[in-house]
Order: C-alpha cells, then structure tokens, then sequence
C-alpha cells in the first residue's frame, strides 16, 4: 500500500472522529454544566433528557420528520429541474439571462417567512403551499452556480466543438453540461439545506396540526405546553436531517467528480 493511500485513509478517518470527538465533548461539556448549575429542564434540558424525549416520542417525531423531510426532497428536486432548465436558458441567450436574472434574484432576496402567509392563502392545498415556499428558497443557488459553470466552459474547446461542427445541442450535452456539473453539485449542497429551513419556515407560518403535521407543528405543540425537552428532541432531529442531506449530496458530489475534477481528487493541504 502506498504512502498517498495510506495518508488518504487517514485523513478521511480524521475528517469523521475530529467532529465526532467534538460534539462527544461538548455534549458532555453541556451536561455537566445543566448538572451543576441545576438548569431546570424546563428551561434548558440536557443531553440525557432529550435522549430520554427521543426514545419516549420518537415514534411520533420520527413521523413528522417524515412529513418534513418528503416535503424537502420534493421541493429540491423540482428546484434542481426547474433550476437547472433555466440555466440553460440563460447561459443560451444573453438577453434571456439579463431580462429575467433580475427576479430570481428578487425572489431569493424576498425572506420566505414574509411571503409564505400568501402563498399558504392563495395556494389551497396546504402541502402545495408548504412546497411552493420550501421551492423558492432552494431555487436561486442551483441557477446561480449552474448559471456560471455554463457560462464559464473553457473558449478554447468551444471553438474547437465549433470547428468540428458540433450542433448547439451536442455542445451543450458533451461540452457544457459536464463543465458546469461542479458548479451545479455546489449549489446542490447548499440548496439541500435551503429546501429543509424553507419547508420549516412555511411549516411555522402555516401551524398545520393533525397527523399530517411536520416538526415545525411539533416545536410549536411543545413549547405552548412547555415541553422543552421535546422541543429541543425535535430541533435535534432537524439538525441532523439537514447534517444527513448534506453528507449526501457531498457524497453524490464525490462520487460524480472524484475521477476528474480537482476539488474531488485527494491532495495535501
């Protein structure tokens, strides 16, 4: 075995027990201070108690995650076909780019929590809704990024495609495309969070209950009955959902660019 390998394998080790050994020592660190200074839970439980809450309701928690998290995907998803769509839009024609740029950029800046009120009253189905505002949140990242790796594929091999008399569209599904897939995987990474924080916010605004509800219900339910260590159990549970998509994504990002691109192939830093 090689001494690159060897280094290699030790850094991906290093990269999961650094944070490990952190989050071990700060969990450990905010326990022993609940104990000492006698926190009451009502006010800031700790560790144990919210493990104690994740074992009792995880049932339910788990559920509603479930409800959140469907939401998210769904949402991400459409915003990676809708944003990607009009990519290629945008880097096909100058003018497309400069006329309609201007409103994504307005939709991006607007905070969803302001418009998620009308969209849930304009939008009758409330899922629809819940996934009109988780939508717009993780749309402008995904046409940003992508927009730019279109739009910063190398004149050299362009000419080249042209000089070969490659059509538009073999240019942009040989050429484009799989210049632009490292910018899109960035943005990808940050829209996943995006979609999770935009299906919270519009689950907050909306209050929807019942068994449908998402965890935003369930931290709201928890703190009008003053059940905090449920509602920390639920923040929790959302933390580590969004921890789970970005691992994910990073490594779908890994597996699509470890062969090729620089900022997936292993090196020293």
């Amino acid at each position: 075995m090689s001494a690159a390998s060897e280094g290699g394998r030790g850094g991906a080790w290093a990269r999961v027990l650094a944070p490990l050994l952190m989050g071990v020592l700060a969990l450990g660190a905010w326990e022993m201070a609940v104990r000492h200074f006698g926190v009451p839970a009502y006010i800031l439980p700790g560790p144990v108690d919210i493990a104690r809450t994740l074992a009792a309701d995880g049932g339910s928690l788990a559920a509603s995650l479930m409800v959140t998290l469907r939401i998210t995907l769904l949402a991400l998803l459409i915003a990676v076909v809708s944003g990607v769509a009009l990519s290629v839009l945008f880097s096909g024609s100058r003018w497309v780019e400069m006329t309609f740029l201007p409103y994504a950029v307005m939709l991006q800046v607007t905070p969803v929590v302001s418009i998620a009120p009308l969209i849930i009253i304009w939008v009758d189905n409330v899922q629809a809704a819940l996934l009109v505002c988780a939508w717009i949140v993780a749309f402008f990242p995904i046409v940003s990024n992508t927009t730019i790796g279109l739009n910063s594929t190398d004149r050299n091999l362009l000419d080249l495609y042209r000089l070969l008399g490659a059509s538009r569209w073999q240019t942009l599904v040989h050429l484009r495309l799989p210049a632009a897939l490292p910018f899109f995987l960035a943005g990808l990474r940050v829209s996943g969070g995006l979609a999770l924080i935009g299906a919270i916010v519009a689950e907050f605004v909306a209050g929807t209950g019942g068994a449908s509800s998402g965890l935003a219900y369930r931290i709201l339910e928890a703190g009008y009955q003053l059940q905090i260590p449920r509602m920390f159990a639920a923040l929790a549970l959302i933390s580590l959902s969004g921890v789970a998509i970005f691992l994910a994504l990073s490594l779908v990002s890994h597996l699509l660019l470890r062969r090729w691109h620089e900022s997936a192939l292993p090196g020293e830093r």
